[in-house]
């Protein structure tokens, strides 16, 4: 019996790991992929404070080290339920069940593919999936946004204020974007909007670095387009539908919470990007730890 158990293993998860251990609280940590999370991706990450530079991986390195050293306890499996007891909680695993008080889910979400072969080689090498993280890296440069949503027209607005060059490639004729935001990049002189485009395949240079895109048009046929970035953004996945017996999902996916953490079944909280909210960044993500830690330090101590 554990006072927590932590269902993901990223920023989010770690973090509050960390806050609770430092409370006195036993904690196991179960995780299904990689101790990190989605950052452990991210080349470069220049945007936490007090970091000017560090890699995603050294991150989650660091603070997968400084929970250890804390005590922490983890397991590596993919986790199917929750059952709520009442006064406890059982988590069940494809390999097994763990038994706590409470619980807090951390499953993070993640950014869907383009489905190309060799994507994922391309990540941090020239595919990304956050302009917000990744597009100072880029400054001067060609880039191309693949999406038609709210997302990735904002990211190309961003994108516009770095990059001599952005494209915008769209699979239909139309955008999905709020209009007002459409006509902002419409604007832009250094924007170029690629309608009925898809891409369908991924150049490399012979050191694994992406350098262009095959672009499928319906009117032109097939061509190349030669950038130096690729920012994906098709939507989101969040990691919650095996829990959506014990907490609120909104029509998205993600766990329609309230500010503290707390979920409708007393006991849960979840934290970090499988939560609702308007930005989901390293640093929203470790801030969403430590809330919803403390949220359930408070609930142990109630209950025990």
């Amino acid at each position: 019996m554990h006072d927590v158990i932590i269902v993901g293993a990223g920023p989010a998860g770690m973090t509050a790991a960390l806050y609770l251990l430092r409370a006195s609280r036993s904690v196991l940590l179960i995780e299904c992929e990689t101790f990190g999370g989605q950052i452990t991706y991210s080349p470069r990450v220049e945007n936490y404070p007090g970091y000017s530079e560090i890699s995603g991986n050294e991150f989650g390195d660091k603070l997968f080290d400084q929970i250890c050293s804390l005590g922490a306890e983890y397991e590596f499996a993919r986790v199917t339920s929750i059952r709520d007891n009442g006064a406890t909680k059982t988590v069940f695993t494809e390999d097994g069940e763990y038994e706590a008080y409470s619980v807090i889910i951390a499953t993070g979400s993640k950014h869907r593919r383009l489905g190309i072969e060799n994507e994922e080689n391309y990540i941090g090498n020239g595919v990304s999936y956050c302009a917000i993280c990744d597009g100072a890296f880029y400054k001067g440069k060609s880039v191309a946004v693949v999406g038609g949503g709210s997302t990735a027209v904002t990211d190309a607005l961003y994108l516009a204020g770095y990059c001599e060059k952005v494209y915008l490639i769209h699979r239909r004729d139309s955008f999905r974007a709020e209009p007002s935001i459409v006509e902002r990049l419409k604007k832009k002189e250094n924007v170029e909007l690629l309608l009925d485009s898809t891409v369908s395949d991924l150049i490399g240079n012979p050191d694994g670095i992406l350098c262009g895109v095959i672009v499928d048009n319906k009117a032109n046929g097939r061509y190349p387009l030669m950038i130096e970035g690729l920012f994906v953004a098709v939507g989101m996945e969040p990691q919650n539908r095996p829990f959506d017996s014990i907490i609120n999902l909104d029509s998205d996916g993600y766990a329609d919470s309230f500010e503290d953490c707390r979920t409708r079944t007393p006991g849960v909280f979840v934290a970090g990007d499988c939560r609702k909210k308007s930005l989901r960044q390293l640093t929203t993500a470790v801030s969403d730890g430590s809330v919803a830690a403390s949220a359930a330090g408070e609930y142990l101590d109630n209950l025990i």
